[in-house]
């Protein structure tokens, strides 16, 4: 089988730094709130694509530098160049930001975002495609593709979004671009907690710390199915988690699990 070491992906165009089983992706443009550019949307997507040979990394982290997440594409360096693109450069454009969500959701380690200050455009899709969302309390999210002319269906907003907050508070927030203040996201089920300034990526980092010292192949199947079972029956679900299941408890985790119960101790899992 063909694997890497996560030391060996080296990107270019964001930090990153492997500890302890978990990656720590950083968006470190900190002048400009951390703006994507055409090559670090490119790089983001490969790397969650090589993720799945990294055993290893069990879990990763994405946070952005100088107290703000991701202020979306650069202004300059994206969204000028776009107004001057013919429609086939364009679809080629939009088919890659898509990509990115693709492979965050395939990559089979769980994803947590760590959401300080500014969390806009395609930060907000990114924080949105990842598994956790922790922010600080003074984190403004904001879906703004419509204050620019464009419509709120961007990289899976439109199928995502609603999934995650409801129908009503996902159509206000594309419709209008508005910002969503970090206790509505939490009230809405958007954030799984906030933090105060300063201490989300402690608590974003022992998060995935958590979910890389469990049953990893487990998580791995759990992410599997949240994503496939988006547009299925419930036979069909139960038929996918049966079959997902059986696979699972062929693991050495789950006899190790067992062996622990029994000895009154606290499971030890290796991910196998």
């Amino acid at each position: 089988m063909y694997t890497i070491s996560g030391a060996e992906l080296e990107p270019r165009h964001f930090g990153w730094h492997v500890a302890d089983r978990v990656a720590t992706i950083t968006l470190n443009r900190p002048e400009r709130k951390n703006p994507l550019t055409f090559d670090s949307y490119a790089e983001l997507r490969d790397t969650f694509h090589k993720l799945q040979y990294a055993d290893d990394v069990k879990a990763v982290v994405i946070t952005g530098a100088g107290g703000n997440f991701c202020s979306g594409g650069d202004v300059h360096e994206i969204i000028g160049p776009l107004t001057k693109m013919d429609v086939r450069e364009l679809l080629t454009f939009t088919r890659m930001t898509g990509n990115l969500v693709k492979e965050m959701r395939n990559c089979p380690q769980p994803i947590v975002s760590a959401v300080e200050g500014v969390c806009t455009g395609a930060g907000a899709i990114i924080a949105m495609a990842s598994d956790l969302r922790y922010a600080s309390t003074d984190s403004r999210t904001a879906f703004l593709f419509v204050r620019v002319g464009l419509a709120g269906c961007d990289m899976g907003a439109c199928a995502m979004l609603p999934r995650i907050i409801g129908q009503g508070r996902a159509s206000e927030l594309l419709y209008t671009g508005r910002v969503m203040t970090a206790e509505e996201g939490r009230d809405w089920g958007f954030f799984n907690a906030l933090a105060e300034p300063g201490g989300v990526l402690e608590v974003a980092g022992s998060a995935a710390s958590r979910l890389a010292t469990g049953p990893t192949f487990a998580h791995s199947v759990t992410k599997k199915c949240l994503h496939q079972e988006w547009d299925v029956s419930i036979e069909q679900a139960l038929e996918i988690e049966a079959e997902a299941q059986a696979i699972c408890m062929q693991t050495e985790d789950f006899t190790r699990a067992y062996n622990a119960f029994v000895a009154k101790e606290k499971p030890v899992f290796e991910g196998n």
